[in-house]
Order: C-alpha cells, then structure tokens, then sequence
C-alpha cells in the first residue's frame, strides 16, 4: 500500500469539502484576555480579540487561581509523579475532589485528566459493574460519551434529541430486569439548549434507570454556587453521576465525575482511564479548586455572563442574522456550508482582529455549518460592538457573493 497516497487523499477530501481545520496560533495575555496576540502565518503580531474560547467567565487569569497555582507550583513541583495509585495523589488532589463533591452535593468526586476521558472511562466501565447493562444516549450527546458508550461492549439504544417519548418506547421494549442508565446533558454546546432533565428523571425513576449527565458546559455558570442545571432546577439529588469539565468556565484543566461514595469507588477501581493515567499536575488542581471555591460564591460574575450573553443575541438578533437562540450563554450563529463558514471566519479574523472558529462536520451535521461566539463577563461594550458593527458588515457582503455564484 502506498501510505502517503492515502494520507494525502484523506486530506485532500477535507480540503474539497472545505471542512480542512486550521490551528490559528494565539496568544493569550494575562490581565488582557478576551485580548490576545495572532501569530500570523507570515510571522507577523497582531491584536485580536477572542469570541470562541471556553474559558466562559475569565477564571484562567483571575488572581485567586493564579496565586494558587503559583503556591503549589512553588512547594511541589511542576508534575504529580505518578498516577493516583503510585504517587500521584496529593493533598492538592484530595482538596479538589472535597470542593467537586461539596459543589454538585455528592458523596465523592473522581478526577481524571479531562472531561472526555472522565466520559469516556466511566461510560466504559459501567458495564464491567452492571451487567446486561443497556444505556439509552440522547442522539447529540458529545463525542466523548458516545466512545464511551461504543466501547463498552455493552447494549445501546439512542434516542431522538430531548424526545422523552422516544426514549420512553425504547425503554419499554427492553427487558423490565435488566439493568438501566440513560445519558444526557445539561447544555448542549452546539445549539445552546437545555436538556430535558426533569422528564429524564421521571423516566429513569419509572424504569428503575440510572441517570449519567455531562454538565459540561454548565458548571460554574449555573445555578446555586455554579453547580450547574441540575442544581438550578433542584434536581441534583435524582442525578447517579454528574460529569464535569475543569477546562471552561473553572478556567483551568481536568475532568471529574460527582457521585456516590462507592459508585467513585468502584470507577476508581475498574476504570483504565483513571488506572494507568498520570494525575493532574499538584499546581493544575489547586488553581482549580480555588477557581470552584471562589465561583461558589461570585453570583455577580455568573449573572454579569449571562447579561452579555442576552445582550449579543439581542444585538445580532436586529441584524436579522440566523442566531439559534436556546436561551443558554451560546450564541451560534447559522452559516450552513463550510466553504463560506471557514470565509467569514477568516475575514473576521484578517480584516477586523475578531477570531471566531466555524464549527464544520462533523462536530455538527452537514448543511448546519456555523459560527459560536460565546461572550463573556470580559467582553465589553465596545467589543462588542465592534464584533455587530463586522458581522453587518461581512453578512451582507458574503450574501451579496452567494448570490453572484448561483446567478
């Protein structure tokens, strides 16, 4: 076989499709973000502005973070050592696990080196526990827990997207004793909607199912003290295990799962992901503990975030642009092909220093091709404006070409 004919011919079909995605080298500058350098690819510097991180409230440059990791970096090193069962558990570990448990009011927590991982070892690993084990996932859940679902080797079932009469004729055909768990999320991040989580519940109760949501984008944002949806609709107690990120709105790095004592205790024991994975870095998880215990009490911060939110889609909403408006702090605005996906994104970036990724296939489906701005409480008024006044701009520019091509 010729390997390199088959490297170029697989890049080669991204490239045509106009879907090829390309690293964009920033940046970003402490005290200064959503503000950051471009690197571009002549060599040259230049200021941008970031619309598309998901560091969502700015706590990767907030002093308590910072000082916290500079502290553990200072008394421990840089990494852990080991994995959490030779060497790598610390008392910066251990601290973490105690703030996650006591945000989403939960026996335990269980950290591993990011939310995909956490997803995926755990839904991996439930069967090993239960089973006959039959999990029931929404048809849009992440990537992260549809590996995890796949490689379980167990019996799945996907149901039509927050369609709770679907899942109910799923659950219904399948053997009233054999064991159960459905899967879900709290936000999901490409449309900016809210699973259905109270009818989930209700459902999973029925059926005698456990429940596994992925609070994802979420945590921190949401909520009493940012514990996410399932504590702002008090439904927390009806949730089995709650997945969350330490990457987004905490702003640091790392993943976990909130549970019951033994449920993490039996994760901790059969899942290889958790097993044979160094741990987080001591610094990496005293920034995030002192990130989760400072947005426990910032409720200015959370609703400042979701103020701009409503403010943008407002904004964008009077230009007449296709926004997919969900409610949530996401603000997709709908392109629907890739080639002028990736256009607008470049001109956004070269002629107006605003940095937005298009969001192609297939982390969304074919034909829904968009762009996902999601401010923060640092993007100011006059970024924002900026961000409306280029958007008039390019919209109408790019329409006016569409036009001429299909004339």
């Amino acid at each position: 076989m010729d390997y390199s004919a088959a490297i170029d011919a697989a890049l080669n079909r991204l490239h045509e499709e106009g879907r090829y995605r390309t690293f964009i080298d920033i940046e970003r500058r402490c005290g200064h973000f959503p503000r950051a350098i471009w690197r571009t690819p002549e060599g040259a510097e230049r200021d941008i502005v970031v619309w598309c991180g998901n560091d969502y409230l700015g706590m990767g440059q907030h002093p308590v973070v910072l000082d916290a990791m500079e502290e553990a970096l200072r008394c421990t090193g840089a990494g852990s050592g080991g994995t959490r069962n030779i060497s790598g558990t610390t008392i910066y570990h251990k601290r973490l696990e105690a703030e996650l448990a006591d945000l989403h009011g939960k026996e335990a927590a269980l950290l591993f080196t990011s939310a995909y991982i956490a997803n995926d070892a755990t839904l991996s690993t439930l069967p090993k526990l239960f089973p006959g084990l039959i999990i029931y996932s929404d048809a849009l859940n992440h990537a992260s827990m549809i590996e995890g679902v796949r490689r379980n080797g167990g019996a799945k079932r996907i149901f039509r997207h927050n369609d709770v009469a679907h899942l109910r004729e799923l659950l219904e055909a399948d053997d009233p004793a054999a064991p159960k768990l459905i899967a879900f999320e709290s936000v999901y991040s490409m449309d900016g909607d809210f699973g259905v989580l109270a009818e989930i519940c209700d459902l999973a109760e029925e059926f005698g199912a456990l429940t596994y949501l992925d609070e994802v984008h979420a945590v921190g944002m949401y909520g009493p003290r940012g514990a996410g949806v399932a504590a702002r609709d008090r439904l927390a107690h009806r949730i089995d295990i709650i997945n969350g990120t330490l990457g987004k709105a905490f702003g640091v790095h790392g993943g976990y799962i909130a549970a019951s004592a033994r449920m993490a205790d039996a994760i901790r024991s059969y899942a290889p992901g958790f097993i044979f994975t160094t741990s987080l870095p001591p610094a990496v998880a005293a920034g995030a503990a002192a990130s989760v215990r400072h947005l426990k009490g910032d409720d200015e911060l959370r609703a400042r975030h979701q103020e701009n939110a409503a403010a943008l889609k407002l904004r964008l909403k009077g230009l007449g642009l296709p926004i997919i408006d969900h409610g949530s702090h996401i603000v997709p605005v709908h392109v629907g092909d890739p080639v002028h996906c990736k256009q607008i994104s470049d001109m956004l970036l070269e002629s107006y220093g605003i940095y937005v990724q298009p969001i192609n296939f297939p982390t969304v489906p074919r034909g829904t091709e968009r762009l996902r701005f999601t401010p923060s409480p640092v993007h100011d008024g006059p970024m924002t404006q900026h961000l409306v006044s280029a958007l008039d701009e390019l919209w109408s520019h790019c329409a006016l070409n569409r036009a001429e091509l299909s004339a």
